[in-house]
């Protein structure tokens, strides 16, 4: 089996013995009534109180008035909430013998059964292995280790729905299976989460504490705090390995990170030089460039900033004039969006073929602030379209300046310190003030001196940090970086040679680009909570013909001594060296995390971003984060605006994301469970594009939950406490339509097979939803009720529904552990077979092992019987016969499906909510004053109207609909054709209105029939040998 960081593992399969439970009871709660289930009724009553509002609105022709679909799903009632109250100790099993509460309620089932899975071992290799059906297969992958200080968000649990579903059907299957869990020190959230700690109890900051002061403080943190994301993970039912849990700042993962940074430096692929990195003040640290933000601004924006006294514009051009050396009324006018690194300019350059600065090659320039003489320099560079066409050219802030410097040999001027207060490079009056401070005493001095030219509002892009929310500054500093493009060349090449495989393939062309563009990446950050970086200064020493710091590498210092001693010739004892006090970017250790726990990977599994339902992007900003406890737990609108309140957006973005939750969620987020949000995010599959999320989606899942709920309520109830059940391999079908439904359980243990080999997740909720819903739930438990009422029972049915349940649920636990554990449990034991303890480690149903039951051939008879149900229920409700069960006939030209209908006549009137079913013989003719409907080209539907429908109460009602579809119509023919996709939906609504049209008209003019001919209704009635009944 492959290895991805995901590599493989296989469980083997004992039988079944769950505990029974139907007789007894035990006490069950609700939020709002404790004791038995009078909640349920009060539901029901007020369900069917909805359908009577619905019916007198469509009566009265006003439900027209349709919502949204968004609409619809914001308005949704809150879910009466049962709790499992059984006293029941952390790693007990949980107590099933109750009955099942009436409804599907997620606290009630997700309750006690992680702790238990746990406490058992069962998501242990070593347990695994000794399962009678192990097939010493192995399946193994690590989690991306998340944030020690974080919490999940939409993507985590993303990525666990997946994860954790291929684990457990690997389990299921027979593989031994190792995911290990882990989580990242998050250096620098971590650390100002302990900086803000400290200050807030003790009044006390990180500098009055020694390092080692400081970091026993991180680790009491990290002990007391630094569990509630595992926590998380445990809610979400990720069924990993905890016993084997690692933390990046653990002993073993110190100890790779040491030797990954001496084996790179001793390859050449990791240096010290001295660069322009991405600087946070707020945070005094280098940041990576995915911690940099880049926020677009329309023009002028006023911003708050951490650090900064007063508030600040943004999205301003100034435009400054720089004297001409020689010449007192000639200038240069420069454009700058950063005034306050005026001091560090060092040249003016232009377009070597700008005609208008042609004159002035050559010439020199005076600084407006400090009068020195600068240079006006050409470079090809130079954008001569933007602006005035003439730029400043400051090597030490910014990366573009600094790369035209170094070609024009100009020696860079830090004017900006770490932390973001000008230097003494900028002299007395500037020096020591914040950085934005000095940009308006700046501006006051140009126009002091005659040489400010105007502000104006410029768009542009702000760089921000995402950790601090500070501007981003751009400083010069010696740091470590890592060579990057030869290893992502590598990297290049074992995808293309096929040695990594990513999975989906339509991401390689991505990666590719993506090492193809690769830079370097600095890895030097300065923290003190990390891996200090295993380098050390040789003091007073420098490399050999050079003035550079001499810096050796060592797994220790011992080893960095011996490096030193070799370097500079003289002994070891008698050099004195500093280890850097910098730490590694989190990023280098967390990127080990795969390869310290599992080794190299072969396969890499890639998924979506999540967006919300508009396609966006999930921002806070935006008010569209989507938090997956609010999802799990439910949360009202209060909530989730003070959530909002907390964070750090500036009062303009908080208004927009506020009035964005509103709109979405004017009644909160319902509560749906952790296995209805598992199904949906597996829903969409890893094949495609970004995966847009909404919660009515979500919700919706929760419903199919319940449905799955009553249907094991049902069958249990029919099953009772004597049942028996058969071995699946003797079990024979004792009717068609049992036939029908086992055929169909096979096909959907072999697509949910198919979409697991392929990892499209999609395609097995799809066929787990299609077969639980539309077949099992629709169809055959429907069908076969009024076989069920029957005395003697049927024994083919119990034995089928306990098959469907058994193998259905055992289909359904990667996706819903916790609702296919709560329900199985509760199946009777198989006689003579070894108990196996959970679903979690039941055998997972193979499309091998059930390929007997597969009836392609009866699978598409039973679709043309579903078809004629179909046009039953039409027709009812166009006559709107709620209660009456009227007589059917169906009459086809063809004998062959004469005797397709005749097997299936009694499920085919259940299914259409009909009485009694027969068959006209071809060339019959029709009988008087009954609907008719054309079900094919050789088959029609016959349903008995006489005495069960009042043609003149109902043709008025009728005539209405008509009238109202008509001005739907008359609407979509007038307005003028869109284009595209929006063509083709209106070609879909316009066939649909005329289609119902055309069967108001056919029903008009049946009733129209029998008002004017009822008084021959008697003489027209059908003949003896034709009645059914």
């Amino acid at each position: 089996m492959p290895h991805l960081p995901l590599a493989s593992f296989r469980p083997p399969l004992w039988g079944l013995r769950p505990s029974r439970g139907l007789p007894r009871s035990h006490p069950l709660s609700t939020q709002s009534e404790p004791h038995g289930f009078p909640i349920s009724r009060r539901n029901r009553e007020a369900k069917k109180k909805r359908l009577r509002e619905k019916q007198a609105a469509l009566q009265a022709g006003i439900a027209g008035k349709s919502k949204s679909p968004t609409e619809f799903n914001k308005a949704w009632s809150p879910k009466e909430v049962v709790l499992y109250e059984i006293p029941t100790k952390p790693g007990e099993k949980k107590d099933v013998s109750g009955c099942l509460p009436p409804a599907y309620s997620p606290r009630y089932v997700e309750a006690a059964w992680y702790q238990w899975w746990v406490q058992e071992g069962f998501f242990k290799p070593e347990y695994q292995a000794q399962l009678p059906q192990a097939t010493g297969e192995t399946f193994s992958m690590c989690i991306p280790p998340p944030n020690v200080t974080g919490s999940l968000h939409i993507g985590h649990a993303l990525t666990v729905a997946i994860q954790d579903a291929l684990v457990r059907w690997h389990r299921m299957r027979g593989d031994r299976v190792l995911w290990v869990p882990g989580s990242d020190h998050a250096g620098i959230a971590t650390q100002a989460v302990v900086e803000k700690q400290l200050w807030k109890e003790r009044g006390v900051r990180r500098h009055e504490l020694s390092r080692e002061d400081f970091l026993r403080e991180v680790w009491q943190w990290k002990e007391a705090k630094g569990g509630e994301i595992c926590e998380q993970l445990r809610a979400l039912g990720a069924s990993l390995d905890w016993d084997r849990e690692c933390f990046t700042m653990d002993a073993g993962s110190s100890a790779a990170v040491t030797e990954a940074f001496v084996r790179l430096y001793e390859a050449g692929l990791l240096y010290r030089n001295r660069q322009l990195v991405n600087w946070s003040c707020a945070l005094r640290s280098a940041i990576s460039d995915i911690e940099v933000e880049s926020r677009p601004l329309p023009g002028r924006t006023e911003l708050r900033l951490p650090g900064c006294p007063i508030s600040v514009c943004f999205g301003l051009l100034v435009s400054v004039a720089f004297p001409v050396d020689g010449e007192p009324d000639a200038e240069v006018v420069v454009g700058t969006t950063r005034p306050e690194t005026l001091p560090g300019d060092v040249a003016v350059a232009v377009h070597p073929d700008d005609s208008r600065y042609t004159h002035l090659h050559g010439r020199q320039l005076r600084h407006p602030l400090t009068g020195q003489l600068l240079p006006l320099i050409t470079d090809s560079a130079v954008e001569p379209h933007v602006g005035t066409g003439a730029v400043k050219v400051t090597p030490a802030h910014s990366p573009v300046d600094a790369e035209m410097g170094a070609r024009h040999g100009l020696s860079p001027l830090n004017v900006i310190a770490e932390d973001g207060t000008m230097t003494s490079l900028c002299g007395d009056w500037l020096q020591g003030l914040h950085r934005f401070v000095a940009r308006e005493k700046i501006m006051s001095a140009l126009r002091e001196r005659g040489l400010f030219r105007g502000l104006q509002n410029h768009p542009m892009v702000l760089p921000i940090c995402s950790r601090s929310g500070d501007v981003v500054e751009y400083l010069l500093k010696s740091q470590w970086s890592v060579r990057c493009r030869e290893m992502g060349e590598r990297a290049a090449q074992a995808v293309e040679s096929g040695a990594l495989e990513l999975s989906p393939a339509f991401h390689q062309k991505s990666w590719q680009h993506w090492f193809a563009h690769i830079g370097d990446w600095c890895v030097s950050r300065q923290l003190w909570w990390g891996h200090q970086i295993p380098a050390y200064l040789v003091v007073e020493e420098h490399v050999q013909g050079d003035r550079e710091d001499c810096w050796v590498v060592g797994r220790s210092e011992a080893e960095a001594r011996e490096v030193a001693a070799e370097l500079t010739g003289r002994p070891g004892a008698q050099l004195v060296l500093e280890r850097d006090p910098d730490v590694l970017d989190t990023w280098f250790s967390s990127a080990l995390f795969p390869f310290s726990a599992l080794g190299w990977p072969r396969e890499v599994l890639l998924h979506p971003m999540v967006r919300d339902r508009q396609g966006r992007k999930m921002s806070k900003s935006l008010g569209n984060v989507l938090d997956p406890r609010d999802i799990i737990c439910g949360v009202g609108l209060q909530v989730l605006q003070e959530k909002l309140r907390s964070g750090n957006l500036d009062p303009a973005e908080l208004a927009i994301a506020a009035a964005a939750q509103t709109k979405d969620f004017p009644h909160g987020i319902p509560e749906c469970g952790t296995d209805a949000l598992r199904f949906t995010l597996c829903s969409h599959g890893v094949l495609g594009g970004d995966l847009h999320l909404s919660v009515s989606e979500v919700q919706s899942c929760r419903h199919f939950c319940n449905k799955i709920w009553n249907a094991l309520r049902f069958i249990l109830g029919v099953l009772g406490e004597q049942f028996v059940p058969q071995p699946a391999e003797e079990l024979s079908p004792s009717s068609p339509l049992d036939a029908w439904i086992l055929s169909r359980l096979a096909l959907a243990a072999r697509e949910c097979e198919r979409g697991f080999l392929a990892r499209e997740l999609s395609l097995v909720t799809h066929a787990l939803h299609h077969f639980w819903l539309h077949n099992l739930c629709d169809v055959y438990l429907e069908a076969v009720k009024p076989q069920l009422r029957h005395a003697p029972r049927a024994l083919g049915p119990p034995q089928v529904l306990f098959l469907c349940a058994d193998l259905g649920l055992r289909l359904l636990a990667p996706l819903m552990p916790f609702l296919a554990e709560e329900l199985w449990q509760r199946l009777p034991p198989r006689p003579g077979c070894s108990p196996t303890p959970s679903v979690s480690v039941a055998p997972y149903p193979s499309a091998r092992s059930l390929e007997h039951w597969r009836q392609p051939e009866l699978e598409r008879r039973f679709s043309r019987v579903q078809e004629a149900a179909q046009a039953l229920r039409a027709l009812r409700a166009t006559y709107q016969l709620t209660k009456a069960r009227p007589r059917v006939l169906l009459q086809s030209s063809e004998p062959g499906e004469q005797d397709l209908f005749e097997a299936f006549l009694e499920p085919l009137g259940t299914l259409g909510h009909c009485g009694a079913v027969g068959l006209l013989p071809p060339g019959a003719v029709a009988p008087f004053g009954w609907a008719q409907a054309p079900l094919s080209d050789t088959v029609q539907v016959y349903m008995e109207l006489q005495g069960l429908v009042e043609p003149q109460t109902h043709l008025p009602l009728l005539a209405a609909r008509r009238h109202k579809l008509q001005k739907q119509l008359d609407g979509l023919i007038a307005r003028t054709p869109p284009e595209g996709e929006a063509e083709t939906q209106r070609q879909q609504k316009l066939s649909s209105l005329q289609l119902e049209l055309s069967k108001l008209d056919r029903a008009a003019w049946h009733l129209q029939q029998l008002m004017d001919e009822s008084p021959a209704l008697g003489a027209r009635s059908v003949p003896e040998d034709k009645q059914i009944g």
